[in-house]
């Protein structure tokens, strides 16, 4: 898929992730998560520092820093809104064309471009469910969006099992909806609510 196809998906996720952060309080920062051994406060740092600075710093091809890596953004009260302005930092990065050609170094691998963007677009919605879940909130997800996860889910799945990104598949029926299904094939169950 190319700029056309992905950066309009970018876009929505973005300011559908900065939606869900705005609505996570305080008081729910040490609520249990769907994602094993992570509270909401640990699932909110990876979601922050991988969707928001990784985000700019894949387009800029620069590596993140180990301050930005080893930062508890929550420990800001107006974390959420230094999370909404990094991520228009970041998708107004990924908004030249010309970024999304070639490859981006990973460190351990390079990746083509548009492939990390997909990806990136696939944690800006995934985790983006699991912190609206956890907190109590709904996540909304365009059909075309939807698409693209599911894409990425099926597309990377093995690879995000390899280091314990995705659980096993959870069954679903057929004609469940189509992000209910990219959760379902990334190892989550649509169905479930907050942990509790």
């Amino acid at each position: 898929m190319t700029y056309d196809d992905l950066h309009p998906y970018m876009i929505q996720c973005a300011a559908e992730a900065a939606r869900v952060a705005r609505g996570v309080t305080a008081a729910r920062l040490d609520d249990r998560t769907h994602c094993p051994d992570w509270d909401v406060r640990a699932l909110v740092n990876h979601w922050v520092l991988y969707t928001s600075h990784g985000l700019e710093h894949r387009a800029l091809r620069k590596q993140l820093s180990e301050e930005l890596s080893e930062r508890d953004f929550t420990a800001d009260p107006d974390w959420a809104e230094a999370y909404a302005a990094q991520l228009d930092r970041a998708v107004a990065a990924w908004a030249d064309p010309a970024v999304w050609e070639g490859e981006v170094d990973l460190g351990m691998a390079a990746m083509p471009a548009a492939d990390l963007a997909s990806m990136i677009i696939k944690e800006l919605a995934v985790h983006g469910w699991d912190v609206a879940t956890a907190t109590g909130q709904e996540y909304h997800v365009s059909e075309g969006a939807a698409r693209l996860v599911l894409d990425v889910v099926v597309k990377h799945g093995d690879l995000y099992r390899q280091y314990d990104g995705f659980a096993d598949p959870v069954p679903v029926p057929g004609d469940a909806p189509v992000f209910d299904r990219a959760l379902a094939a990334s190892g989550r169950d649509p169905r479930q609510g907050a942990v509790g």
